[in-house]
């Protein structure tokens, strides 16, 4: 299993704008995410939702506030 590692801003920003990863918020619901989702980023519930459709090799990129 791989370890989670800490990435700056800029360099989330160019993956998931380049396509190779996916913002997700670290919180279950809407409300949680609300103030502090960033553009094209999924809540919890709905990477759970979709996990089947999201290829292996995808990165994940997790944050909260």
């Amino acid at each position: 299993m791989a370890e989670a590692k800490r990435i700056s801003i800029e360099e989330a920003r160019r993956k998931v704008q380049g396509g190779e990863a996916l913002f997700v918020c670290a919180y279950d619901s809407e409300e949680m995410c609300g103030g502090i989702r960033l553009e094209k980023a999924m809540t919890m519930g709905e990477l759970n939702s979709r996990l089947s459709e999201i290829p292996k090799e995808k990165e994940l990129i997790f944050y909260c506030q």
